[in-house]
């Protein structure tokens, strides 16, 4: 397995972010990769504000993976910031290398740098192999949530 670094996404590589976006059969019903004219405009106000970490995880220079990290300042747990992971996804070449559980625990690190007690991340339902990946990496089923579509 050659090595990746994991870097704040750029805006060249929204093109592939997305591609990866779109790439399972939820992301394919609710992604549109040819017109990145929304994911462009998302991008620059991701990239103004410090509290949000879009990253990707890259092969000689090539998007592989991607997350979102949001640190939420929060009074809750005396005054303190979670993390909130978004958006993991793994290119279909990659999936199985180990590269999914690198960034998650890059993610965790950098929660921790960042000063957040608690980390925490939805997961669709139906993504039972997701839900086994994060049991792995130590999260818990500990709630359940809710979503209105606007």
């Amino acid at each position: 397995m050659s090595e990746f670094e994991i870097r704040p996404a750029a805006e060249d590589d929204i093109p592939a972010i997305v591609a990866m976006l779109a790439d399972d059969a939820l992301g394919a019903t609710r992604e549109s990769p040819d017109d990145l004219t929304p994911y462009l405009a998302a991008y620059k106000l991701l990239d103004a504000d410090p509290n949000q970490h879009l990253v990707v995880a890259a092969r000689a220079g090539r998007p592989v993976a991607t997350l979102q990290l949001t640190v939420v300042p929060g009074l809750s747990r005396r005054g303190s910031s979670r993390a909130i992971i978004e958006a993991v996804r793994v290119h279909s070449d990659e999936r199985g290398s180990g590269l999914g559980t690198q960034l998650i625990e890059w993610a965790i690190d950098r929660s921790r740098t960042l000063g957040c007690a608690l980390v925490q991340l939805t997961s669709d339902t139906t993504r039972i192999d997701a839900h086994r990946f994060y049991e792995r990496l130590g999260f818990e089923a500990s709630h359940l949530g809710f979503k209105l579509q606007l």
